[in-house]
């Protein structure tokens, strides 16, 4: 297992196996997580939009965190959780059950349903938020991923935010795929771990002061992408391979490449609204894999 890092490194944004009827499926969950750190990265998230956080709901995040602690998982170092609600209140208990849990950190959405909403309107809610939860708010992660959101978080709130609240946000995750938004939020908030949701940008972003990635395709090649998150070093298969998963839907595809790495196809099961592959694009997904990286992990 990778020693602690100085900086954030790298953190697999960790799919979720469900049951061919939609439930959590812990033993996969937990195999999966444990062959992830074991292959390169640092810490899992959970949660997150690669792991459907918005389709599990608190008993179900409740029972995920038992699961990782019940198989050793030393949650300060290893796991962090995604947050993903509209209201103040289920955001506010779905972290309180992450620090509960004793995460290492959040990754935290901004409400997602009311598009248009102004910075004014935006920090209103975040402090509501971390005043809800008063001494407990700390270590988080602001999320920007306006293509899947349609809600930015600029700079400008950012600063508002660590002004109102200091030192509960400590990093924000650059998932705009907009290399000039990275490079922005570097220059106006480097002091905070900034970090980079598109492997594709992962090394270049490193190289001028990013602190690593949250990123999907770590959960099948890990391996690769912790010398792009710790020097970055650049390297053209993981490009290929993003380009690829990108090519089909997304968290289905990610899914796909994590049945061709463990050979299980349980692994494809998604949750409503999202649809699985069908057999010829996952075999697409696996034929990519193999055609650019190699041979699967034993």
């Amino acid at each position: 297992m990778p020693e602690t890092p100085s900086r954030f490194g790298l953190s697999v944004a960790l799919a979720t196996p469900f049951t061919a009827g939609g439930a959590l499926d812990f033993g996969r969950l937990t195999t999966h997580a444990r062959w992830c750190v074991s292959n390169g990265c640092d810490s899992v998230t959970v949660f997150g939009t690669t792991g459907e956080g918005a389709s599990v709901g608190i008993a179900g995040r409740q029972q995920v965190f038992g699961a990782l602690k019940g198989a050793g998982f030393d949650f300060r170092r290893q796991v962090l959780s995604g947050i993903a609600a509209a209201s103040v209140h289920e955001t506010v208990e779905q972290c309180r059950a992450a620090y509960d849990a004793d995460c290492r950190g959040l990754l935290l959405t901004p409400p997602f349903y009311f598009k248009g909403v102004s910075d004014d309107g935006l920090h209103a809610w975040f402090a509501k938020v971390f005043d809800a939860l008063g001494g407990k708010a700390r270590d988080v992660i602001l999320y920007h991923i306006p293509s899947v959101t349609a809600v930015g978080i600029s700079p400008e709130l950012i600063a508002r935010l660590r002004k109102s609240h200091p030192g509960v946000v400590i990093g924000v995750k650059d998932s705009s795929g907009d290399a000039d938004n990275t490079q922005r939020l570097l220059a106006t908030h480097g002091d905070l771990a900034i970090l980079v949701g598109d492997e594709r940008q992962l090394a270049g972003a490193v190289r001028k002061g990013a602190q690593g990635t949250i990123c999907g395709v770590a959960n099948a090649t890990p391996h690769l992408l912790r010398p792009m998150a710790y020097e970055g070093v650049e390297d053209p298969r993981v490009n290929a391979l993003v380009d690829a998963v990108v090519s089909l839907p997304v968290i289905p595809a990610v899914k796909a490449l994590v049945a061709h790495v463990h050979r299980d196809p349980a692994w494809l099961a998604v949750r409503p609204p999202l649809d699985a592959l069908g057999a010829a694009d996952a075999a697409l997904v696996g034929a990519a894999y193999d055609r650019i990286v190699g041979a699967r992990a034993a």
